[in-house]
């Protein structure tokens, strides 16, 4: 659900460096740094978990999830603490550090910890070719899970995949990223408070040499949040040290606003999925297709609401939209807009840098847009949202379509039974019917993206399954013979039988036809 960590071109920030230094993004304020790990620190970091791990794995999911629910509960304790420095570090609204990560994590910790003992639970299955022999499935803990995460969500993202993680039996490694460390600090104070192995839940601060060197350092799966470019760098790196990985990468959400969907809830959803967070989020909407029975009067209802938003510092309780985390999107921000105006777009409201030493833009609404302008076709992560006017659904699926990325997209129509029709044809992870975003906050669904958008899925009980390492058993119902029929020595006798079993077996009306497995 973000971006990769990037540096902001600080020399604190840079390769070699000492430090990475967090600065306020509404003020230029200097938060606060944290020392850089070597490779040599990230090797004795991921050796401390894997010991602590050894003695965690050993304790039963019920127990371990009974233990980190004291985290769960530490975080609630905690809840305006760390709001405050999500706000202050990402330059968001208050009220966005809180819903978006503080109660989207307590909802994920709480769903793991209760889902766990059933999702993870052993399991027999019978198999066609060898019933005479009981085969068992068991989920057990993989080790040591990396985890890189990003700047937009610095809280909930890698905090969902450190429960995961933990009730599943292994030891976390996180890096954050290196434009917001302090809010992973500030949970690392949380969790070292809540009476859970210290050593268990750990971090490393830096920039890409340090993920390099957590993926080279011997653990035993990585999960990455970032960008399409970075991951592939990321994909590359767990490739050639065979570790397994889950890639949550970039999105470019549409919005498909049909004829008949409800003006005012569909204008609202826009207004709110475009802008929140700044934009800053993977699955914003980033693209909207109106029908032309009702685009007009959608996207002015959009504007009207986009122009009453209220964008300043952070830190005041009525500010709707606040700053832009990493500079370089205010640069993206501009490219967009000076393209897609280029290129025949028209600015209907917004369109332009804030004043002061904020990293602010202002909400951006533009209208005319075509698949030829960037912003309707690369990633903008910044507060811009564009309009192009379409003839019938089916045009608006396909252009929905018509992208590498397929992370989220979104429908709206009053028709339930259509809109449900349209998002199944939607290439996308998910597909949310009349809402925006509600998605990743629903812990019990799976998340994750299709084509460049990455791949696996973190949240839901599959995810939980894929945190385990599946390990097959397989035993004697009955007592064996000194020698299977198939076992050296062979024979024509043993190739003559082999064919007259098949032919038993998988011929209609067969064994498994009788046994009700063939159908």
């Amino acid at each position: 659900m973000g971006q990769i960590a990037q540096t902001r071109g600080d020399a604190s920030n840079g390769a070699g460096a000492k430090a990475v230094r967090s600065w306020a993004p509404a003020t230029g304020e200097l938060l606060g740094e944290v020392p850089v790990a070597s490779r040599e620190e990230v090797a004795r970091t991921v050796e401390r978990a894997r010991r602590a791990q050894a003695a965690w794995s050993v304790l039963s999911v019920e127990e371990r999830a009974r233990r980190v629910l004291r985290l769960r509960d530490a975080v609630l304790d905690h809840a305006e603490e760390i709001a405050d420095v999500v706000s202050r570090e990402c330059g968001k609204p208050k009220v966005e550090a809180l819903l978006h990560d503080v109660a989207v994590f307590l909802g994920t910790a709480t769903h793991a910890c209760k889902a766990a003992p059933s999702a993870l639970a052993s399991r027999d299955v019978t198999t066609s070719m060898q019933p005479h022999r009981r085969a068992e499935l068991h989920y057990v803990p993989r080790g040591v899970v990396g985890i890189i995460s990003p700047w937009n969500f610095p809280f909930s993202i890698p905090m969902g995949d450190v429960v995961a993680a933990l009730v599943t039996g292994s030891a976390v490694v996180v890096k954050p990223s290196d434009v917001a460390p302090l809010t992973m600090e500030k949970a690392k104070q949380v969790f070292d408070g809540c009476g859970l192995p210290e050593d268990l839940f750990q971090l490393v601060h830096g920039g890409a040499e340090v993920g390099q060197a957590l993926i080279e350092s011997g653990i035993q799966k990585l999960v990455f949040t970032g960008g399409v470019s970075s991951g592939r760098k990321v994909a590359a790196a767990c490739g050639a040290a065979l570790v397994p990985c889950v890639m949550e990468l970039g999105g470019k959400a549409p919005l498909v606003a049909c004829a008949d969907c409800d003006l005012e809830r569909t204008a609202r959803a826009i207004a709110w999925g475009g802008f929140v967070n700044s934009g800053q989020a993977c699955v914003a909407v980033e693209r909207v297709y109106a029908h032309a029975a009702i685009h007009d009067a959608l996207l002015a209802k959009v504007v009207d609401l986009v122009t009453e938003l209220r964008q300043g510092d952070p830190a005041r309780p009525d500010t709707d939209v606040g700053a832009l985390t990493y500079p370089r999107q205010v640069d993206i921000a501009e490219a967009h807009i000076a393209d897609a105006t280029a290129k025949g777009a028209t600015i209907a409201c917004g369109g332009k840098r804030g004043a002061g030493p904020g990293q602010f833009f202002e909400p951006t609404v533009l209208a005319g847009c075509t698949h030829d302008m960037t912003v309707m076709t690369d990633e903008i992560f910044g507060p811009i949202v564009p309009f192009m006017k379409v003839a019938s659904d089916d045009e608006a699926i396909a252009l929905a379509n018509d992208s590498p990325l397929g992370l989220n997209a979104y429908v709206f129509t009053r028709d339930r039974d259509k809109g449900a029709r349209l998002a199944r044809r939607v290439a996308a992870g998910s597909v949310v019917v009349n809402d925006v975003m509600s998605n990743y906050a629903a812990a019990e669904l799976p998340f994750g993206g299709i084509g460049q958008s990455g791949f696996g899925r973190v949240h839901g009980d599959d995810a939980l399954r894929d945190m385990a390492q599946l390990r097959v058993v397989t035993v004697d119902r009955v007592s064996p013979p000194k020698r299977d029929p198939y076992w050296y020595p062979y024979s024509a006798t043993t190739y003559k039988w082999m064919l007259r079993g098949l032919r038993a077996v998988y011929t209609p009306g067969g064994v498994l036809k009788r046994l009700g497995a063939l159908f």
